[in-house]
């Protein structure tokens, strides 16, 4: 039985689509913010929507929006949302964009929601009831082996200016495909276990909390790059089937 919180969640997450499908493909004014990121109109009505439903159910909750700010960040439950996480995709009529909302309890994520309504996906999870994807349960693989696995990289500027990238390439060389599917695409695809790890190294947080715990309500293990754990300060991600997830990070010599 999903709780109130994931129902709210999910609730949110199909008004935000509502706005998003409005919008989507209008050639919408684009403005540029203060950190160079684009923001539209659609990403600040569908934040406005999601806002709407979580704060009438939990205004006790917390809420770090990308669009509308922080308020109650301290607070023991704290919503934390991307409207559309991909814009540069969205003002570019490519489909590979999101609403990603997440739950954080006493710092951990509990609950994430990873909506794609140009893409037709709907992933979910809560901690400890499991990992869905359009209604269905979903796993990840159990691919053991560099040399069967596929691997898939978003963004990796800081990674190609350490002294891991040498390392990273000749992990390029030992696994069996390397794809960019890049956003929520590659996070999807390893929790229905049609790959076998991501490495990112340049994200902010509300990107990827949501599929933090739908990666790992599917099996899977979600770090830094590094190997700690999930945080608001987190900018660089190792997510894996779990099996995969020590070769993986000896192989980068970030251990």
């Amino acid at each position: 039985m999903p709780s109130k919180e994931l129902d709210a969640a999910r609730d949110a997450a199909e008004a935000a689509a509502v706005v998003i499908r409005s919008l989507y493909q209008k050639n919408l004014q684009v403005t540029t913010k203060a950190d160079a990121t684009p923001v539209t109109e659609a990403d600040v009505r569908a934040e406005e929507a999601i806002r709407s439903v979580l704060t009438e159910r939990f205004p006790g909750y917390g809420f770090y929006g990308e669009e509308t700010g922080q308020h109650a960040i301290d607070a023991p439950n704290v919503w934390l949302v991307d409207p559309i996480d991909g814009t540069k995709s969205f003002v570019r009529d490519c489909p590979f964009f999101s609403t990603q909302i997440a739950l954080m309890r006493e710092g951990r994520f509990v609950l994430g929601v990873s909506s794609a309504p140009a893409y037709g996906e709907l992933a979910w999870a809560e901690e400890g009831g499991g990992a869905f994807l359009n209604g269905k349960p979903i796993r990840v693989s159990r691919v053991g082996e560099l040399s069967g696995s596929i691997l898939s990289t978003g963004n990796l500027k800081t990674l190609a200016r350490s002294s891991a990238w040498g390392r990273f390439g000749e992990l390029v060389g030992r696994v069996s495909r390397v794809r960019g599917y890049g956003d929520f695409v590659h996070y999807h695809l390893l929790a229905r276990g049609s790959i076998d790890a991501v490495i990112e190294s340049d994200v902010h947080i509300l990107d990827v909390a949501a599929l933090t715990v739908i990666v790992r309500e599917a099996g899977g293990t979600f770090t830094d790059l590094r190997g700690a754990a999930v945080g608001l300060s987190t900018t660089t991600v190792l997510a894996t089937n779990g099996v995969l997830h020590g070769t993986l990070q000896r192989e980068l010599g970030l251990s």
